[in-house]
């Protein structure tokens, strides 16, 4: 007699309905500023290498300024999402609004800071003297941005937090439509060149903040939340920040390394690391997007005191992540050879791209676990353990990564060593998730 198939647990299934219900609106959202880079660099890339060149320096300082400050979502997310589970809204969206406040705040700072160091921040990163102009004109215009950029991230982390991630996904939509038509618009039908890429840009995102700001608001005085800001909430809400910020500024120095090894092998290695960086970007943020269903569940169930469902929706969500790794990692290699006419003409780029591009295609089932990972333990407000996590990657990294020129390494030895940088990551967060220390329950950690 042929024996009946065993039915998957009934929790499972919850799992997998919650996770595809937030991760797949989710990950439209998470794309939106990859999304955003890959359509400057298809459109600045036909303007000439140099050019391209300079976005890529430019971009890569962009993305520092931006993603040092990633935990104005991540954190809020977590916080709002605890006290959803416990059941007090009106307590989750005024945490929210204190990470908005906090997200102006700095957002003022970073502008301040960057208009006037740009051209000595673009020579630290080591630009040629071709690329050098692009990137200081893209870099002053692009982060007039920035302060909308941070308040995206706030109020996007309040939304996820409160197990809504359509809104986002339609925000970004509109968003990503309307970066297209200015870019294009500005850079070849007023000619402006890289200067209007830029400007399309930021106007595009200040447009996008002004959209979450109105459904914040609608929120906050639908719950009777207060919207002024609150210094005691304001602070509280930086210094549950400060453990993530060190681990993305951990993150951001290898991001940063890489792209200062690449550009000292060359303009057309430096050029093709800014496409595959731009692939590796969206790859990353469409991983992300399960960890980002990871940290509003786990938020939720921690809050609602249900360690074992936190538990069992963590196992999970790392069987997603790997499913998903192995699905990117062989579409890399079936389309790579489509992918980069779209963003340069120049063979030497072509040529030096597409072996390092198999590197990043077999990464992917590793990136899988460590995105997934990550999110679960921000979820659970274990950043302290993130940061020091992050720190001993860097220190592995660093020293390797200097060695691929020393040694005559090329680009495609430099992203073999972003892999080595990935697997320690996933060596860090495996044994944390297996240690069960993340499990706190209580609606504040």
């Amino acid at each position: 007699m042929t024996q009946a198939p065993a039915r998957r647990p009934a929790g499972r299934r919850q799992h997998d309905r919650e996770i595809v219900a937030l991760a797949l609106p989710a990950f439209g959202a998470l794309v939106a500023e990859p999304l955003f880079l890959m359509t400057d660099t298809a459109i600045v890339g036909h303007l000439g290498t140099a050019q391209l060149a300079g976005l890529g320096i430019a971009s890569a300082l962009l993305m520092t300024a931006v993603s040092v400050f990633v935990f104005l979502a991540y954190a809020t997310t977590a916080a709002v999402a605890r006290r959803v589970g416990a059941g007090d809204l009106q307590a989750a969206i005024r945490q929210g609004m204190d990470g908005i406040w906090l997200a102006l705040l700095l957002g003022a700072a970073v502008v301040a800071v960057a208009l006037p160091t740009a051209p000595h921040l673009v020579d630290l990163i080591g630009a040629s003297d071709a690329a050098t102009p692009y990137a200081i004109t893209y870099l002053r215009i692009s982060v007039l941005g920035i302060p909308a950029m941070l308040v995206v991230l706030a109020a996007t982390g309040v939304l996820r937090g409160l197990q809504d991630t359509r809104t986002p996904l339609y925000v970004a939509i509109v968003g990503f439509i309307a970066n297209g038509a200015l870019n294009a618009g500005l850079v070849y039908g007023a000619d402006l060149g890289i200067v209007g890429s830029a400007w399309g840009t930021v106007i595009a995102q200040c447009g996008m903040a002004a959209v979450y700001l109105a459904v914040v608001l609608r929120g906050a005085r639908k719950h009777d939340a207060s919207l002024c800001p609150d210094a005691a909430g304001i602070r509280a809400s930086a210094q549950a920040g400060v453990p993530l910020l060190v681990r993305t500024l951990s993150l951001r120095a290898i991001l940063m390394i890489a792209t200062a090894v690449a550009a000292r092998l060359g303009d057309a290695d430096i050029a093709a690391h800014q496409i595959i960086l731009s692939l590796w970007s969206l790859l990353a943020f469409a991983l992300d997007a399960i960890a980002i269903a990871g940290q509003a569940i786990i938020g939720r169930y921690l809050g609602a005191g249900d360690a074992q469902g936190a538990r069992d929706a963590c196992r999970r969500m790392v069987e997603w992540g790997i499913a998903v790794g192995v699905v990117l990692g062989v579409l890399v290699v079936i389309t790579r050879p489509a992918f980069l006419p779209l963003f340069t003409s120049d063979p030497t780029v072509k040529d030096v791209a597409l072996p390092a591009l198999i590197i990043v295609a077999l990464s992917q089932p590793i990136s899988g676990i460590v995105f997934v990972l990550d999110g679960v333990l921000m979820g659970a407000g274990d950043g302290p353990y993130l940061a020091w996590a992050m720190l001993l990657t860097l220190a592995v990294f660093t020293p390797v990564a200097l060695l691929v020129p020393v040694l005559g390494g090329g680009l495609t030895a430099l992203w073999a060593t972003m892999t080595l940088m990935m697997t320690v990551r996933m060596l860090t967060l495996w044994l944390r998730a297996r240690s069960g220390r993340w499990i706190v329950t209580g609606a504040t950690r």
